[in-house]
């Protein structure tokens, strides 16, 4: 047992389970995925010229993402996979990470095994390592910098702590340059350590300076980026009008996703419900029931798991990104008798876990890992940030912004929290009920992986079907994932209002006429499509004389199939 500790085998499982899910996924294919296309052909232009050029479609910054990934492009050539394999690298060492900082936070490590296994199995995890979007590398930044803040309060001697507050800073700054949101580790995780260790003196002055560096460098980088052409300017107060009944509720809808999204771990306070009283059951019910039948939330017939509080949602009904804008639906994945499961673990889970915080027992001796951190440092350490972020998304709710993959740095916060609770207050040991829920996550969050990715592997089919009779590229409408890579193929950027530099660089874009509408056409004015894919047959203008292609949807359902249809009427060229 010593020796596997000390070879930190339990870390290592957990970064060999992600690699083996995203192999099992079949995890490919050569197009965007999301808003991923535009960041591939930067890295692709930073590995051929060696300089970042942003091309109208990056509010993160991206240098720490660009720079791993023109590196792999030097060694393996370029292509998506080459490039998204950036993003798998990051998420199966922060998975490693991610099990340390469990275990530092006084967790056994069975439990931070299983605590960290329920979060990167997850379905929101396993899609997002397998693209180029910064919400990965933001949160590596996010982990390791709480990874250092924790090791400095554990240190023995104030030299030790110094050089885990520097470490701290230093990967933040650099790492954060994917995702400026990260920068909450210098400008947050940072202080409140200092603020721990404030009666060691030398611990303090140094890292105080060492923090104003970090912010420094923050404030450098964020002028650099705002000179830079083309980039998208991004504001922290809300640039659009705030509706407060809206923004709110809003915000409860993508709150409640918490619950599903950390399942495994929620779903064990599902017993704690027949321990509550009567009264507290009746209150907690009667207000799930008050929030779920809400009009806010009419369009759906009852408020179940997974919610869809927006199309960019990665973990939805459909089993793939939420966000695809093709003509016609999405054949569905998860239907009403599976929602109902989902939601009584996960919001039942909840509401068990508010009976439990509410019920006043006594706690048991609590079984902690040496080294560890005890609850009164975690408190300081974990709620400052927790509350900053929170704040940070009420602009994005107002903007009707707000997607599931911002519950990630929210769910680490959550998965050390709600193992640890579990430890001290219920049981030593998380019970076997959380091995078999983080296997059935694992497999569900393979199973959406791998359809995600048939469906795009599908489309790059279709469109090679139409090269092949003469059709290019800018008469085909294959989703704004597709058609931004084309416009990037004519244009500088993406045609986005609120660049800034150059000046007018914005083109006014008339809407399309005829019942053939594509999604952000304003974006991509180069497109000027004949031919759109769709899931229906029957939109637009009918079927093209092309032959469907059909995507695999595990496990063994009917599978999905695409279409070519006609954009424009058939007298017309």
């Amino acid at each position: 047992m010593h020796l596997v500790r000390r070879l930190r085998i339990p870390a290592i499982v957990c970064s060999l389970a992600v690699l083996a899910c995203e192999l099992i996924a079949q995890a490919h294919a050569n197009m965007g995925i999301s808003d991923d296309a535009p960041y591939v052909l930067m890295a692709r232009t930073l590995a051929t010229t060696g300089h970042i050029v942003y091309n109208g479609w990056a509010a993160p910054m991206l240098a720490f993402q660009l720079y791993l990934a023109a590196g792999l492009i030097k060694l393996f050539g370029f292509s998506f996979t080459v490039v998204r394999s950036s993003t798998l690298l990051v998420a199966v060492i922060l998975a490693f990470v991610l099990q340390r900082v469990l275990v530092r936070c006084g967790i056994t490590e069975r439990n931070a095994t299983l605590g960290t296994l329920a979060l990167v199995l997850s379905p929101l995890y396993l899609m997002l390592s397998v693209t180029f979007l910064s919400d990965i590398f933001g949160l590596f930044a996010i982990v390791l910098c709480l990874y250092g803040c924790i090791r400095a309060l554990q240190s023995p001697t104030a030299r030790a702590a110094i050089g885990w507050i520097c470490f701290a800073i230093v990967t933040n700054a650099l790492c954060g340059t994917s995702r400026q949101i990260a920068w909450l580790g210098i400008l947050i995780i940072v202080p409140s350590t200092l603020w721990l260790l404030r009666s060691q003196r030398r611990v303090l002055l140094v890292g105080t300076a060492a923090t104003f560096a970090g912010a420094f460098f923050i404030f450098a980088c964020l002028h650099w980026l705002k000179h830079q052409p083309y980039t998208i300017p991004e504001s922290i107060l809300p640039t659009s009008t705030f509706h407060l009944y809206s923004t709110l509720w809003l915000l409860v809808f993508f709150f409640l996703d918490g619950p599903f999204l950390l399942l495994p771990i929620v779903a064990l306070f599902l017993l704690q419900l027949r321990k509550s009283r009567p009264l507290v059951l009746v209150v907690l019910f009667a207000a799930y029931f008050l929030v779920a039948v809400h009009p806010h939330h009419a369009h759906h017939v009852f408020l179940l798991e997974p919610t869809s509080v927006q199309g960019g949602d990665w973990v939805g009904l459909h089993g793939i990104h939420e966000g695809i804008d093709l003509h016609g639906d999405a054949p569905v994945f998860i239907h009403t008798p599976l929602q109902i499961l989902l939601t009584i673990l996960s919001f039942g889970g909840l509401l068990g876990l508010i009976a439990s915080l509410i019920r006043t027992r006594k706690s048991p001796a609590p079984v902690l890992a040496a080294p560890s951190v005890s609850w009164s440092p975690l408190a300081p350490l974990l709620t400052p940030f927790t509350f900053i972020y929170s704040l940070l998304l009420i602009p994005r709710a107002t903007e009707d912004m707000i997607f599931d993959r911002y519950w990630l740095p929210l769910l680490v916060v959550a998965v050390i929290c709600l193992v640890r609770y579990y430890q001290d207050q219920i049981s030593p040991r998380l019970p076997l009920a959380a091995s078999f829920l983080v296997v059935f996550f694992a497999f569900y969050g393979v199973t959406v992986t791998h359809n995600m990715f048939s469906l795009y592997r599908a489309r790059t089919a279709l469109a090679a079907e139409l090269h092949a009779k003469g059709i290019p590229d800018t008469s085909i409408d294959n989703g704004f994932e597709y058609n931004f890579a084309v416009e990037l193929q004519h244009a500088p950027s993406i045609n986005f209002p609120t660049i800034a530099i150059p000046a007018h660089a914005y083109v006014q874009v008339p809407q399309p006429t005829g019942p053939c509408k594509f999604f952000w056409y304003d974006k991509t004015p180069h497109i000027h499509p004949l031919y759109s894919v769709s899931f229906d047959p029957t939109a637009c203008y009918g079927l093209a004389p092309i032959a469907p292609v059909q995507f695999s949807r595990w496990p063994g359902l009917t599978p999905g199939t695409l279409y070519v249809v006609r954009s424009t009427a058939p007298s017309q060229p």
